[in-house]
């Protein structure tokens, strides 16, 4: 493997975050990009630049793991962010990944299994914990067209507008005038929101909301 993936960690737990420095760094494939306790921490950590992966607190007090993940996403952040937390619940899972997070991890994971887990992660595979993952099928046959729409920002809706006109990343991206590669990051954005496989079926389910 070439350069290790650089990791940032926001937990609002001292000693748990401490133990999941010492886990990332105790693996030469990793390395520490920083820590946070909050995120508004989070956010000014990556203002100058992104880590590889954002692996994030759900229940964080003020500012929630949800809160910051939307806001990581509007900023344009194209770090891989995965949830990593206690809860269980189906709600949360199914909210956090319809958010757009690449990765949803219970707290009780092994630690050699969370590392790989995040080497997955970085090969462009959504990761979950075992235990919740069947209530994934049941996020697949029920995205809510309103809601996903809900979900998007006004910017993420301007562009899926144009791409439902047909329009590739150059045209809107002079269009909009930002850079084709911010565009292309709002479209993965797009396209994992929407638990769509093409910019085509986007596009279509766009069309027909």
């Amino acid at each position: 493997m070439g350069k290790p993936y650089s990791v940032l960690v926001v937990d609002d737990h001292p000693l748990l975050r401490r133990g999941i420095c010492q886990l990332i760094t105790s693996d030469s494939d990793f390395t520490l990009f920083g820590e946070a306790s909050s995120g508004l921490d989070a956010l000014s950590a990556i203002e100058e630049n992104e880590p590889d992966i954002v692996l994030l607190d759900l229940n964080m007090k003020g500012m929630t793991g949800l809160d910051t993940l939307n806001a990581l996403r509007q900023e344009g952040v194209t770090s891989r962010i995965v949830i990593l937390t206690v809860s269980d619940a189906k709600q949360d899972v199914i909210r956090i990944i319809r958010a757009g997070a690449d990765g949803y991890l219970l707290k009780d994971t092994e630690p050699d299994l969370l590392l790989e887990k995040l080497k997955s992660a970085m090969q462009g595979h959504r990761v979950i914990s075992d235990s919740v993952e069947d209530y994934l099928y049941e996020l697949k046959d029920a995205v809510d067209e309103e809601d996903w729409l809900s979900n998007l920002t006004p910017r993420e809706l301007q562009i899926l507008e144009q791409v439902a006109e047909g329009k590739s990343n150059r045209v809107i991206s002079e269009l909009l005038h930002i850079s084709e590669g911010t565009v292309k990051v709002h479209v993965k954005n797009l396209l994992r929101k929407g638990h769509a496989k093409s910019r085509t079926e986007m596009a279509v389910r766009y069309l027909n909301k």
